[in-house]
């Protein structure tokens, strides 16, 4: 495997107890697996992977609704991961949320940048919650055994980079106001209280931390995300912790929040848009405002065609996959506006398949990602055979109309669908 000397295998992805049990069971699956990761664990592991002696990651969490609810379950999973469950990484799914609002799990990432024709982005408050541990410490630091709940609820822990470096954060995250979409949050309690921390050892010496907080103000609606707080002296100090609250005490002075300029405004997708794909860089890349669902959709130059349709968007993916999901049978990728009620869909196409290819274009398409099987919409197909069909359902089953038409493959045809609200009946 040249190159990949320094790849290390992360297993299972899955459920902590089947795998542990494996690697415990198996020496040689035991020295090739150097993570055991699992999703969404609830900040909880199990004894069989804590005998393993692997290294313990929440390999993907979060994916949660990014306002401030979202960042609350964030700073009370980042926390707790290690102190329940002894998890040194912690990975979201997912970073930025740049698919349309209205397919599955939207705005579930950190931020939010899913206008690429407006530029408009949103830089949500998990982000400041991230910033409270990542500005603060690097790859290689370690936690240290002084983590733990705190005594009316509520989390910290310590991290420290070996080199006199001290990063301590808390969190005092309310049941209502850290719910994660996965797992269900058990219920315990939490309230405000004062805590005193006294550095020793090698920390006894440290004469200044500085000092940053966000405190989320459910009551109020008037958050205050990562600000910057006179610094602590000494070597003990005392803190008056109030519910939905995030606090980094560290010795690292590079942190800041910084600023950035007002992004775009947001704006609807284009009523008017049209594309011919002319644009080649990077070629075999997704075409810009297409979000695929199923198959895969790249540029195309097509050398051979000296017409109208060298540059095009071709379905590339030649079999069906091994697939996590209910993906469709029917390959389709999506664009535009979702809220739009009266539209005309135009599209040249050009089907490869002789034996019983196909291709359809559709208008309001109800489902993407993990729910496309069970897309409604008004679907216009035709097909090599030379026969079309006009359907509600992506599945092809709900017939409104069909007939002959003529196709057949490796020929051009254009497609065109006009779908509009008639009294109170909408297709």
């Amino acid at each position: 495997m040249s190159g990949l000397e320094e790849v290390r295998i992360i297993a299972s992805d899955n459920l902590w107890e089947p795998i542990a049990q494996s690697l415990l069971l198996d020496p040689e699956l035991s020295g090739a697996v150097d993570v055991i990761g699992a999703h969404y664990p609830g900040t909880k592991t199990v004894p069989q992977a804590l005998k393993t002696l692997k290294k313990l990651w929440a390999s993907e969490d979060y994916s949660t609704y990014n306002d401030a609810m979202g960042a609350g379950c964030w700073a009370r999973i980042l926390n707790q991961n290690y102190v329940n469950g002894q998890m040194t990484s912690t990975i979201s799914w997912n970073l930025v949320a740049s698919y349309y609002e209205e397919l599955p799990f939207g705005r579930c990432g950190l931020m939010t940048a899913q206008e690429p024709w407006s530029g408009n982005y949103v830089v949500s408050p998990p982000i400041w919650i991230t910033a409270h541990t990542t500005q603060f410490t690097q790859p290689g630091w370690t936690y240290l055994r002084t983590v733990g709940h705190l005594a009316n609820g509520g989390s910290y822990v310590a991290l420290t980079d070996g080199k006199g470096n001290l990063t301590v954060v808390i969190e005092t995250m309310t049941h209502d106001h850290s719910a994660c979409i996965r797992p269900p949050l058990p219920a315990f309690n939490l309230t405000s209280q004062t805590a005193t921390f006294n550095l020793r050892g090698s920390f006894a010496s440290v004469k200044e931390l500085q000092v940053w907080r966000s405190q989320f103000n459910f009551k109020t609606q008037k958050p205050s995300f990562f600000e910057k707080l006179t610094a602590l002296v000494n070597g003990s100090f005392t803190l008056d912790l109030a519910e939905d609250e995030v606090y980094t005490l560290t010795t690292v002075t590079t942190g800041r929040k910084g600023s950035y300029a007002d992004p775009p405004p947001p704006a609807r997708f284009p009523k008017a848009y049209k594309d011919n794909f002319d644009v080649q860089d990077p070629p075999f890349s997704e075409a810009p405002n297409f979000a695929d669902q199923t198959g895969v959709f790249e540029y195309f130059v097509n050398t051979t065609d000296p017409g109208p349709h060298v540059f095009t968007m071709r379905q590339v993916v030649t079999q069906r996959p091994v697939t996590w999901t209910a993906d469709a049978d029917q390959t389709i990728s999506v664009i535009g506006d979702y809220k739009w009620q009266n539209l005309s869909v135009t599209c040249d196409v050009f089907m490869e398949n002789l034996k019983n290819g196909g291709i359809f274009v559709a208008a309001r398409v109800s489902k993407g990602g993990q729910d496309v099987r069970r897309a409604k919409g008004v679907f216009f197909w035709v097909f090599v055979n030379g026969t079309y069909k006009v359907t509600s359902d992506i599945a092809g089953q709900a017939v409104l109309a069909e007939g002959k038409s003529g196709t057949e493959a490796f020929t051009w045809y254009t497609l065109s669908l006009t779908v509009e609200v008639s009294s109170d009946i909408m297709l």
